[in-house]
């Protein structure tokens, strides 16, 4: 009972063992390239004295290289910008930030306990949240 069983399995296992199909063969093996130097661009350390592209100058040109330089608005760009009031804010928005007549949203009583805290020096700082 067991014979044909075991016999069957025996020549499963040998007709797997049959073929080197896909088999690695070690006397194949490529020869990669020898390392070699990179060339020599004779690069000198800046000298004392000597005039240096400024910082602004260098990222001009690295935004030049990267967006290729402004381009122009398309109509629906323009109208945007336009409605948004660009270039007309006062010199002094920020100023009047911090002003009575200003609109703000209230943010409750827990940003004015904040914001009319006085000044110290923040070693003895302690902050309690609700549980």
């Amino acid at each position: 009972m067991h014979k044909p069983l075991i016999l069957a399995t025996l020549c499963l296992g040998l007709a797997a063992c049959g073929g080197k199909q896909g088999a690695l063969d070690e006397y194949a093996v490529a020869r990669n390239a020898p390392l070699i130097l990179p060339p020599d661009y004779t690069l000198e350390p800046p000298r004392a004295g000597t005039i240096s592209q400024s910082v602004g100058e260098t990222q001009a040109q690295a935004i030049e290289a990267l967006f290729g330089g402004p381009a122009p608005r398309s109509s629906g760009e323009a109208a945007v910008l336009g409605a948004a009031s660009q270039g007309r804010v006062p010199v002094g928005t920020r100023s009047n930030a911090g002003d009575p007549q200003t609109r703000v949203i209230d943010k409750g009583a827990e940003t004015q306990t904040i914001l009319s805290s006085p000044e110290l020096d923040g070693q003895d700082a302690s902050a309690d949240t609700p549980q």
